[in-house]
């Protein structure tokens, strides 16, 4: 056999992909996506920690003390599982709950200074994966990404 047969790849080569699928858009976001998923996954778990967990801790950072209510809103996360990421934080001393004085039945979430820690750790562990995934672009191509991607997401209505 020679080496130009077309259904044959030697070991070391990427295995040939049809041209449609390499320049699917969709497809390729997807599977950039995926890569980038399981990058940040992988390294908050050596941290102990989930990307919802840098979801809240991030938004109580940023805003302040909130109801578990608005943090659904502000995060995304739903709020039937919005009660079990409070759980796993508060057991880790990482937020701490208490009344709502405007409202006894609310509960008010509030970072503790173990949540600043995380947050901070995960801001860095974070900021070193997006430098692994995104190192092919320079400056000018990630900022120019970053624009897209949120022009994507802003037209099909999710929350940033």
């Amino acid at each position: 056999m020679s080496d130009s047969t077309p259904d044959m790849a030697r070991p070391t080569d990427r295995p040939a992909t049809a041209a449609r699928l390499r320049n699917l858009g969709t497809r390729l976001l997807s599977l950039a996506a995926i890569q980038s998923d399981r990058l940040v996954n992988e390294e908050l778990a050596r941290a102990g920690a989930r990307k919802w967990h840098y979801a809240v801790l991030a938004t109580l950072e940023e805003f302040g003390p909130a109801s578990q209510s608005e943090l659904s809103r502000r995060t995304g996360i739903h709020r039937s599982d919005m009660v079990s990421v409070i759980n796993e934080l508060a057991g880790h001393g990482r937020v701490e709950r208490s009344p709502n004085p405007a409202d006894r039945r609310q509960n008010v979430i509030a970072v503790t200074e173990r949540g600043r820690e995380l947050i901070l750790r995960l801001d860095r562990l974070l900021a070193e994966v997006e430098d692994e995934v995104l190192a092919p672009l320079n400056p000018s191509e990630r900022a120019q990404l970053a624009r897209l991607l949120t022009t994507l997401v802003d037209h099909h209505g999710h929350q940033m």
